[in-house]
Parts: C-alpha cells; sequence; structure tokens
C-alpha cells in the first residue's frame, strides 16, 4: 500500500515580458533555430536510422530546416513489436508504483527542466503560439501523466467482497499482447498520452505518431528514457499508415489501438481488425478520438459579448485545429449585428504570422495539403449562391501555409461547411429567426454526423435545461455559456461519440479502464471435503 503524490493541475504560466519563463522560451527557440536536429526512431531503446531521410520544417517558414528524420519501412514495425513484447512480461510484472515513478518523474521533468525545450519544438513544428503551446504540451501532458496514476489507484482499489473463509480478489491485468498508439499532430499531450496511458497499466507499445509531429515526439520519447522507461516498453516507429497497418492489424498479438485522427480513417482500421477477429489472441481494445463538427448554439437570451468572444477563440485558436474548435454557429437575427461587428473588431485585431513573434495570434495550418484543403472550401464559398464569406477569406503559402481566420455565411444549415470537419480557421454561421429557436435545436443535433463538442449560450435557465436534454447526444462535451475548446484533465473528461469515436475519456479514469482485463481470483481458506449438501439429508 502506497500512497501517490497528490496530483494537482500544473499552473499555466503567463509568459509577461521580463518573465523568467519568457526568456527561457525565447532562448531556447534560438537554440532550436540554430541548429538542425538528427531524429532516429527509437526501437527496443535503440536509435535505428535508415538511408530514407526526410526534412522537417515550421509550418509558418517552410524554408528554414529544423531537423531531419529517419522513414522506416514494415521491417522496422516488425521490430518494434518484437521489441514491445520481449519486454511484456518484465515490464507487466514491475510493481505498479515503480512503472508509476516513471511517469511521474516525466511529467517532473517536463514542467521544470525541459519546459521551455517541450514548449520551443511544440511552437517550432507544429505553429502553436506560446499559450495554445503551454496549455497542451507542457499542463495537459504534465495533468495525463500524474492523473493518470491516481485513476490506476482508484482501478486497482476496486475489490469484490468477501465471504467468510473466502478472500475474493480482482487483478487487473495489461491486454495479452502489443498496443498501437496511433498519435495526432495537433496536440503534443495527446500523443504523448496515447502511448503512455496503455503502458502506465503494464501493457507495451508500438507508437507511430504523425509525421507532422516527429520534431516535438522525439523530446517526449528522450524525457520518458531519462526518466527511467526501460527499452521496448514504448517503441517509436516513423513510417507511413498503410506500412504500419498492414504488419499490426495482421499480427496475432494485437492487443488494441490508442487512435487519435480522422473518422474515415478510423473507420477503416476498424474495418480492417472487424475482418481478422479470427486470427487475434483476443478481441482487441478499439479506443478512438476522431473528428468533430463542433457548434455553438446561442438564444436569443444569451449575452451577445460572450458569445463572440467564444467563436473568437474556440473558431481561431491554434487556427481551428483542434478536435474541439467551434467550427459551425447557430445565431438569432436579433443578436447577429452585435455579434458579427464584435467578431469584426477582434478578427481585425488578431495578428497572424511566426510564432516566435508573440504578438502573434494566428499562425501557420499544419502542412500544403491541410492548406489546400481549407482554401478549396473557402473558395467554394466565394462563389457558391448558398453561402458568402463575409470576414476573412485570404490567403497565402509562398513563406508559411497562412490562411486569415474566415467566417462564412450559410443561407442553408445543411449547406456544405456547416456539415463537413475542415479543422482549420474558418467559422461557418447560420442566422436563424428568433422564433424559430425551436427548430435550430433539431438542426443542431441532426446536421452533423459527429457529437464530440458544443455549447449553448442563454440567460434563460428554461432554456439552457431544456437545451441540454434535447442535445444530450450531440456532444460528449457540452458547454453552457462558455467555448467548447479547452477540456482540462481530471475536469472535463473528453471525448465523444456517433462518428467523434468511442468517447472513451482521456483525463479520466473510464480511458484506464480500457487497458487492463480484470481476473478474479477466488481463495478458499476451508474447502470442504465432501461432495454432499446439507439439503440432501433427511432427517
Amino acid at each position: 500500500m502506497f500512497k501517490i503524490p497528490v496530483p494537482k493541475n500544473e499552473p499555466v504560466l503567463s509568459y509577461a515580458p521580463g518573465s523568467k519563463e519568457k526568456n527561457s522560451v525565447k532562448n531556447a527557440l534560438a537554440d532550436l533555430r540554430s541548429k538542425e536536429l538528427d531524429i532516429a526512431m527509437i526501437i527496443d531503446g535503440r536509435e535505428v536510422r535508415t538511408t530514407d531521410k526526410h526534412r522537417i520544417h515550421p509550418p509558418h517558414e517552410i524554408a528554414h530546416t529544423l531537423g531531419y528524420y529517419y522513414k522506416g519501412n514494415i521491417t522496422h514495425v516488425q521490430n518494434a513489436i518484437e521489441a514491445a513484447l520481449r519486454a511484456k512480461s518484465s515490464w507487466e510484472n514491475m510493481a505498479w508504483q515503480e512503472r508509476a515513478a516513471i511517469f511521474l518523474k516525466a511529467a517532473d521533468l517536463i514542467a521544470g527542466k525541459y519546459r521551455a525545450q517541450t514548449n520551443a519544438m511544440t511552437m517550432l513544428g507544429q505553429s502553436k503560439n506560446i499559450y495554445q503551446a503551454e496549455i497542451d504540451a507542457v499542463c495537459e501532458f504534465c495533468d495525463f501523466l500524474r492523473f493518470n496514476v491516481q485513476y490506476m489507484t482508484q482501478i486497482y482499489d476496486i475489490q469484490p467482497n468477501s465471504a467468510p473463509m473466502i478472500w475474493n480478489k480482482l487483478e487487473y491485468r495489461p491486454l495479452e499482447g502489443f498496443v498501437f498508439a496511433l498519435t495526432p499532430f495537433n496536440f503534443t499531450s495527446i500523443a504523448g498520452n496515447l502511448p503512455c496511458s496503455p503502458a502506465l497499466m503494464g501493457n507495451t507499445v508500438v507508437w507511430k505518431p504523425s509525421e507532422t509531429q516527429i520534431y516535438s515526439a522525439s523530446l517526449i520519447m528522450q524525457i520518458l528514457i531519462e526518466a527511467g522507461l526501460p527499452p521496448g516498453v514504448i517503441n517509436l516507429v516513423f513510417v507511413d499508415g498503410p506500412t504500419a497497418g498492414e504488419v499490426v492489424f495482421n499480427h496475432r498479438e494485437f492487443a488494441g489501438i490508442h487512435f487519435t485522427g480522422s473518422t474515415g480513417v478510423f473507420r477503416k482500421i476498424w474495418a480492417t481488425v472487424g475482418n481478422n477477429l479470427a486470427s487475434y489472441r483476443s478481441f482487441p481494445r478499439m479506443v478512438g478520438e476522431t473528428g468533430g463538427k463542433d457548434f455553438v448554439l446561442a438564444h436569443p437570451s444569451a449575452d451577445a459579448k460572450a458569445v463572440s468572444v467564444a467563436l473568437s477563440r474556440a473558431a481561431f485558436e491554434f487556427q481551428g485545429q483542434k478536435c474541439s474548435a467551434a467550427s459551425r454557429a447557430y445565431l438569432p437575427e436579433s443578436l447577429w449585428p452585435t455579434i458579427l461587428h464584435n467578431l469584426s473588431e477582434d478578427l481585425a485585431a488578431m495578428k497572424m504570422g511566426n510564432p516566435e513573434n508573440f504578438e502573434n495570434f494566428i499562425n501557420a495550418v499544419i502542412d500544403e495539403k491541410s492548406f489546400d484543403k481549407i482554401t478549396g472550401y473557402i473558395d467554394a464559398a466565394k462563389t457558391s449562391t448558398e453561402a458568402k464569406v463575409i470576414l476573412g477569406g485570404h490567403y497565402d503559402k509562398s513563406i508559411g501555409y497562412f490562411i486569415q481566420p474566415t467566417v462564412i455565411q450559410c443561407d442553408q444549415p445543411d449547406y456544405v461547411t456547416m456539415r463537413e470537419e475542415l479543422f482549420g480557421p474558418v467559422l461557418s454561421v447560420y442566422i436563424y429567426k428568433d422564433q424559430e429557436y425551436a427548430r435550430v435545436l433539431e438542426l443542431v443535433d441532426n446536421t452533423s454526423d459527429y457529437a464530440l463538442t458544443g455549447a449553448i449560450f442563454a440567460r434563460d435557465r428554461d432554456v439552457i435545461i431544456d437545451g441540454a436534454l434535447k442535445l444530450k447526444h450531440a456532444a460528449g462535451n457540452f458547454y453552457i455559456n462558455d467555448k467548447p475548446t479547452g477540456a482540462v484533465v481530471d475536469q472535463q473528461p473528453f471525448g465523444g461519440a456517433r462518428a467523434s469515436g468511442t468517447n472513451d475519456k482521456a483525463g479520466s479514469v473510464l480511458n484506464l479502464l480500457r487497458w487492463v482485463s480484470p481476473r478474479t481470483i477466488k481463495e478458499n481458506f476451508d474447502p470442504p471435503h465432501d461432495f454432499r449438501y446439507p439439503f440432501m439429508t433427511e432427517a
């Protein structure tokens, strides 16, 4: 029985002018810009390089080279699986408090020694301003690591009752086989949590990060090794999705996937796994957080200024590249002039450019493929008879992948940008007549396939109660008079259903439950010595 350190949410530093943390991160940025990192895969604790070398550049400055990584092939995925399976026995049999110590130490390294570098690598590699990097790469990741230890002890503490002369126990075994972590570019914290949470519970992992997040992923791996993670527990491979899938999903020991990414990719993975079920040792655990078409619904009784600020932040922070970003809004005709005025002022005040300039609120989208997709929607709206671009709409990729925050007013509530996930700095709005609010509630619930996050703004309490009830299944994270982004570990467990994933709630005990396979153990201290029961005797 051990008492763990009481976890608390990591404080978000201010990075105010002249502050120690601001000077530290600026020095880290300058240092990283002055050199080119040589980033290898880590398999069985060893660095692995290939002849297939790829350049890494900041999304906001495509001419600058941050470093190079070495792309692997099928053989490297096979080697990673073999390393994970070799490490499995000693890792799962390590005392839980020893596993916990590794991840608790990693959190302290991130919050302390590596705080500036963690932020700087996320800023450069993923084009995040300092605040977005701080709340993600440092604070949320530390929270995941620390609170997950608490959740683990809560799980282990769930034990059955025992009758006289009997001791009943629940043993929380890791899954049988290896776990595959497939992680996204947009959150360094998610990229770290997806392999770390199964590993904490005794699983060994093959980790494939997004190719546009390899820069900061390499630092996560370095920190975990410094914290004492044994070789083979988490194996970092740089391969494309089809290459990884060909090996992972055809392997008998595939035990589960921890995934954040697109709905389409997760559906394909699920179909592949379903077709291969007979070949696996166990039914794999499928844990996925996928897309979102997150809404803001304002009632005529809402505070128009609060709605405006929520839209400005939720739609455009980190260029709208959050799974939870507000991308569709339903606004009453009576409040629209005020909301539009406020939005116009906010967008005019938002500076766009390199995140190394701390005055910039908007930075670049992640890569050219994303840039071309998003601007394609903007161009289509400019010529549409069903929608019009009313704010922003400009873009340029000559220096970096910059897209001006854009607002599209849609005449039809089922216009394409009201339905499909764009994953960029584009907000679509539908203006409704105040008396049509009840119909709009149904539109919010039924227009999109997704159900990740959503927000309702109203002063009228009956409206709030009714909206929360009627939108019960429209969002896994539901916000009242607040923007639909910014979930905090242990405060707002995150995840959605429908086309948004399996809703296993990262940042809560529910997620860690997916990475164990309980065994019931009954020990009888006084076993019977006769097969006969008392009822068999007549007198």
